[in-house]
């Protein structure tokens, strides 16, 4: 007993030296990142200066001209850009719609609808779609009155789940709805489908999103429809009065194009062929600015390495900080970087991915081996100071979950309090303005934090 006291005695100062020597360092990370006016800068660039980015157009290439120069003046050893083809989805001109209806007097009255449609939808024509609109809760209804279908416009109303408190679960379970919908409807003869906005925001802006066409289906146009609009149209339909659509969207596919995921890098002192990977998706929908999605993402990953630059860290492992291409209507940019990484039977050890918002941080989703945990946990209270301390199972993003079906790599998502996040994504609203720049700060600081001890310690 006696020995064992004198050996944790020899050993606990050092234990604690390395404890505090943490905290240290992530305190100076934290405070280097809070004074800084970087962030906010890159982040008004992006947005104001350039916009929506979506896949293909004129401002992705400015997006990746930016993110070179953001990445070399953040002060990364060396900045490439790896080149992968992308969907080049085109809205092509202002989508409508509106419902016509008799009134008890007998009375014919037409109601516009805000509505957006669906990102690589085709559009419906210069004369539109016009046709009786059928509303359906689910496709379990849909399934129950498919002989009801065939010439209508269906309308599925299935509304957010209030009850879940983690807002991507709701999100998570009615998104089919969005990204299947057309061709579930158009198997039993829909002509066109209005699809509730994936949002709990009592405002009437409709959210866009991407949606696909299976198989040999026919294609039928698909918008997304704003929430107080529906709340009308669930009015006149739980009074029983008959609807008739008309939809105008002017979407189409153009050849595939060229993309490319904008990579920094700092070289490992010790284990320079064993990677980490940082990022955020460079692409946005066409209708916003894609502060929260994702430009907040980019700009915490370019603060990342202004800071670890910043303080003179150098790591063991080589990090590499990714703005992905085309996250949002295909994922390309993941898939080309992870299959890249496994021709050159590259090493990667952990990736980490920023894709919920600029909000407060909560902490961090981990896709790691049940043994990780223990290490995990005793991490924990390095990041309480800075409100990241909530590490759970499960999470990662789609852009580097391509890394863990390459190679199995450990990974996170990082995981921003995510109450506002889907008042904003997709839709107009996502704005400069919608982000405090002291919560945006606070996620790349709890980024670094997780870097930084990944790089030290390993997973």
């Amino acid at each position: 007993m006696i020995k064992r006291i004198l050996l944790l005695a020899c050993i606990a100062p050092t234990f604690l030296f390395a404890q505090t020597s943490d905290s240290a360092f992530i305190k100076m990370i934290s405070d280097n990142i809070m004074v800084s006016r970087a962030s906010y800068n890159n982040l008004h660039t992006l947005t104001k200066n350039i916009g929506g980015r979506l896949a293909g157009s004129p401002q992705m290439v400015m997006a990746e001209n930016w993110g070179y120069k953001a990445l070399q003046d953040a002060g990364a050893d060396k900045v490439t850009l790896q080149e992968c083809m992308v969907p080049h989805w085109v809205r092509g001109g202002k989508d409508k719609a509106s419902v016509t209806y008799k009134t008890a007097a007998g009375k014919t009255e037409t109601m516009q609808l805000n509505v957006l449609a669906l990102g690589n939808s085709d559009g419906s024509g210069p004369k539109g779609v016009k046709a009786p609109l059928m509303r359906v809760a689910n496709f379990d209804e849909l399934e129950k009155r498919k002989d009801e279908v065939k010439g209508k416009i269906v309308f599925y109303n299935v509304p957010f789940e209030e009850t879940f408190i983690q807002t991507f679960q709701a999100y998570g379970k009615n998104v089919i709805y969005r990204g299947i919908g057309a061709s579930r409807a158009a198997k039993y003869g829909a002509v066109a489908v209005l699809v509730r906005s994936m949002t709990h925001a009592m405002d009437n802006n409709p959210h866009t999103g991407a949606m696909r066409y299976l198989d040999s289906i026919p294609h039928i146009p698909a918008a997304a429809v704003g929430l107080r609009d529906v709340e009308k149209l669930d009015t006149l339909f739980d009074n029983n009065v008959a609807l008739t659509a008309q939809l105008f969207t002017y979407g189409k596919m153009l050849p595939d194009t060229i993309g490319h995921n904008v990579i920094g890098e700092l070289k490992g002192t010790e284990f320079p062929d064993e990677i980490i990977t940082v990022g955020g998706h460079l692409d946005s929908w066409d209708v916003a600015e894609g502060a929260h999605d994702d430009g907040a993402g980019v700009v915490q990953t370019i603060e990342v390495l202004r800071a670890f630059k910043a303080l003179g860290f150098q790591p063991k492992h080589t990090i590499r900080f990714v703005l992905f291409a085309n996250e949002e209507n295909a994922t390309n940019g993941g898939k080309k970087y992870a299959a890249e990484a496994k021709a050159k039977n590259e090493k990667h050890i952990f990736a980490l991915e920023s894709d919920a918002g600029g909000f407060t941080p909560r902490g961090f989703g981990f896709e790691v081996k049940p043994e990780t945990w223990q290490k995990l946990e005793s991490w924990k209270k390095l990041f309480s100071p800075y409100g990241g301390d909530t590490f759970t199972p499960g999470g990662d993003g789609a852009d580097i979950g391509y890394l863990k079906e390459a190679f199995g790599t450990p990974m996170a998502g990082l995981e921003p309090d995510t109450q506002r996040y889907f008042d904003v994504h997709h839709a107009v609203t996502d704005v400069f303005e919608a982000v405090s720049i002291r919560e945006l700060k606070l996620g790349a600081v709890n980024m670094a934090a997780l870097l930084y001890l990944v790089d030290k310690y390993g997973l």
